[in-house]
């Protein structure tokens, strides 16, 4: 998968980007609906620790079959730091909230304000966001939270606490990938997971029983499979392509089409129902993605729209000739 992303990486708004943007929204919108098959009976740190690790060992491995060599100290630590903010502290910051009893609809409001907090962390660091991503972005957010609507906004403080955490790391994370020192991306994805992973194993091992997942469903093993292979094998090395070659809003607009999908999904496979908050929200994100995907052109006309109508002003009031 990262091969065949570098390989268009020349064209960064060609056919990899499309794919990328395709395995994100979609298969990351198919999760949540794996994520609660495979928590049916598998503890929630347990089933994330165990999962990163195996990604990131069979990454690692991907990577020296490549022929890369393995990362430098520098890189290590780098890739410790990525995969401590994003897998270790925002997996397990939203598997402690649930944990804790925080609703769904808030969850799915605080996880969408993602990429706004991103494209934050990458104007302070310098690069520029353009207006119109913010415009999207933002619309992007109220959407989601106009289909969050119907999940339950309860939440403990400390519940409410970890799920804001989620997002922020996560971003920090996200942020950090595109900026610090990393492996070519086969070997980064893997160090990062199984740094990320390990961590959380050792959190798991400590406060849930280990033989919980020898007692597992096969119906939650099937799920943690499908979580292991496209969730994170095949999404997540899309979703850090997408940091490293295109713009922040566009990476990170996931978060609010993601929510979307999943709704889809109930439908499809859960038997739920469509509400009208839904044919409010859908309108929302996808002018959210078009705000984010054609903002810069959009920004370029009204540009050229301001620079000719001042002239037209001048023309109208400019006194006749003596």
């Amino acid at each position: 998968m990262p091969t065949f992303f570098n390989a268009q990486a020349a064209n960064p708004r060609g056919l990899a980007v499309a794919v990328a943007l395709l395995l994100v929204y979609g298969v990351w919108g198919t999760t949540y609906f794996a994520l609660g098959i495979a928590l049916e009976t598998m503890p929630p740190l347990l089933m994330n620790a165990s999962r990163f690790v195996c990604a990131g060992a069979v990454m690692l491995l991907v990577a020296l079959w490549q022929g890369h060599s393995l990362p430098t100290g520098a890189q290590w630590r780098h890739s410790a730091l990525v995969g401590a903010l994003m897998v270790f502290l925002a997996m397990n910051c939203i598997g402690f909230a649930q944990k804790l009893g925080i609703g769904s609809g808030l969850m799915a409001t605080v996880v969408s304000t993602m990429p706004m907090w991103l494209a934050l962390w990458t104007r302070w660091g310098g690069e520029r966001v353009p207006v119109m991503s913010w415009v999207g972005l933002a619309l992007g957010v109220v959407g989601a939270l106009l289909l969050a609507l119907e999940g339950d906004f309860s939440a403990s403080m400390p519940g409410a606490l970890l799920a804001f955490g989620a997002p922020l790391c996560w971003s920090l994370g996200s942020y950090a990938s595109r900026r610090l020192s990393l492996p070519a991306p086969a070997m980064a994805s893997g160090a990062q997971w199984l740094a990320g992973g390990a961590m959380g194993m050792v959190v798991a091992l400590w406060v849930e029983p280990v033989g919980a997942m020898a007692q597992a469903s096969q119906r939650s093993w099937m799920a943690w499979v499908y979580l292991l292979g496209l969730g994170t094998l095949v999404a997540l090395n899309a979703y850090l392509w997408l940091l490293q070659n295109t713009s922040a809003a566009l990476a990170g607009s996931y978060s609010f089409v993601n929510p979307a999908v999943a709704l889809l999904v109930g439908v499809v496979l859960g038997g739920e129902h469509l509400t009208g908050w839904v044919y409010a929200a859908l309108p929302l994100i996808g002018a959210a993605l078009a705000f984010i995907l054609y903002g810069a052109a959009l920004e370029r006309l009204l540009r050229r729209f301001r620079e000719k109508l001042p002239g037209v002003q001048r023309w109208k009031v400019r006194p006749p000739a003596a």
